[in-house]
C-alpha cells in the first residue's frame, strides 16, 4: 500500500478501481491543521485529468503495470493500430481517446512503450526525444528578430511547432513529446 508520502510524479496506483498515474503532487501544510497533498492525476483507462486533494489517512493500492514494446503501424479514421513487437499478427486498434496527444508524434513502424493493466492495453508513451523531419518551413527573413528569432514549422507527423530561425524544409529535428518543444536540429537538409 502507497501513503501519500509515497506519491510522486510518475507514480501509479490504484483509486476507486481505476489504474492512475500523477502528473503533479505539492504538499499542503495549513498551520494548525494536519497536511494534505494537491494532486493532478490521470485516468490510464479513459484519459481524464482531475485535480484531486488527499488527507494523511488516504491510502492507495500500486497498480500491477506491464509495459511492452508495441509497434505503430498506420493510422484508419477514429483509430490508431498497433502490434506487439515481434509479434505482426496480434494486431489491436485504439481509439483517439486513448492516444491522447500521443498522435502528434506517431510515424509507422515506430516503436512505443506500451501498458498494461490486468491484460488490456490501456496507454502508450512515446521515446522522449523523437527526430522528425521538417516537411514545411517559410525562409527566414534576416532582420526578423520581432517574436523572438523562431518560426512555425510543420513536421513528418503533421504537427507544427517553434523552431530558430536556421531551420530549414528538410532538415531534421529533435523534439521533446512530453513538452512538444523543439531541442535541436539533428541532420542539416540537403540543399
Amino acid at each position: 500500500m502507497l501513503s501519500i508520502n509515497d506519491l510522486k510524479t510518475g507514480t501509479l496506483f490504484i483509486l476507486d478501481d481505476n489504474p492512475y498515474e500523477a502528473l503533479e503532487v505539492k504538499h499542503l501544510h495549513m498551520g494548525r491543521g494536519s497536511s494534505s497533498i494537491q494532486t493532478r492525476i490521470r485516468n490510464l483507462r479513459t484519459g481524464q485529468v482531475y485535480s484531486r486533494n488527499f488527507k494523511p489517512a488516504d491510502m492507495f493500492a500500486e497498480a500491477d503495470i506491464e509495459k511492452k514494446p508495441v509497434m505503430y503501424l498506420y493510422h484508419h479514421r477514429d483509430e490508431f493500430v498497433f502490434h506487439e513487437k515481434g509479434k505482426p499478427q496480434n494486431r489491436f486498434p485504439l481509439p483517439e481517446s486513448i492516444t491522447g496527444e500521443i498522435q502528434n508524434w506517431l510515424k509507422p513502424n515506430m516503436e512505443l512503450e506500451g501498458l498494461f493493466f490486468e491484460g488490456t492495453i490501456i496507454a502508450i508513451k512515446p521515446p522522449i526525444k523523437l527526430d522528425l523531419k521538417v516537411v514545411e518551413a517559410p525562409p527566414a527573413i534576416r532582420g526578423d528578430t520581432a517574436q523572438g528569432g523562431t518560426k512555425t514549422v510543420k513536421l513528418e507527423t503533421g504537427v507544427e511547432i517553434q523552431v530558430p530561425l536556421f531551420i530549414n524544409e528538410g532538415d531534421t529535428v529533435r523534439v521533446n513529446t512530453g513538452t512538444g518543444l523543439y531541442t535541436e536540429r539533428v541532420e542539416k537538409g540537403k540543399t
